[in-house]
């Protein structure tokens, strides 16, 4: 919960009923959360637990849920050209890549026991989390946004594949 921690607000001196009545913060929808465990099976056996956004139980709009995802035909021939001309090619995984992104949902929660002495408090899901809806679109404009500011450009053929 270390790690998830950050993609929470709470709110003080607010009630639930308040938070479904919109009279504190209109606009916002109630987005129940839950755990999921798992076991990783390679070799170390070692679990793995992550909160995740009951998001199927919400409706945003479909402007703010559209990922686009690059074709593996580009990724392919973006080796090819790599191996070609001795260039290198750098790969890396992001853990926890959704909380780098912010929310595009106007949501609240409740937190429960996971959240230990913060439990029953209003939180305001500020940070995307896996299981919602736009949480993977925010996150690819999040990464869009930052691969631009450090110099990378977008190809013609395939907004998904940058080059330098």
């Amino acid at each position: 919960m270390r790690n998830v921690r950050v993609a929470f607000e709470k709110i003080d001196d607010v009630t639930e009923e308040q938070m479904k009545t919109g009279k504190i913060r209109p606009g916002y929808s109630y987005c129940s959360t839950h755990m999921i465990f798992d076991v990783k099976m390679d070799g170390s056996f070692t679990g793995k637990a992550r909160l995740v956004a009951d998001g199927h139980k919400t409706k945003p709009p479909t402007s703010i849920t559209y990922l686009s995802v690059v074709s593996r035909d580009s990724v392919r021939i973006a080796l090819i050209i790599a191996s070609l001309n001795s260039l290198h090619v750098s790969a890396c995984d992001i853990v926890n890549a959704y909380l780098n992104a912010i929310c595009r949902e106007k949501l609240w929660t409740i937190a429960g026991p996971e959240f230990g002495s913060e439990k029953g408090s209003i939180m305001i899901i500020a940070r995307a989390l896996y299981g919602l809806k736009s949480s993977g679109a925010a996150w690819r404009s999040t990464l869009a946004q930052t691969m631009e500011a450090l110099g990378y450009r977008p190809t013609q053929a395939d907004p998904d594949v940058i080059n330098f």
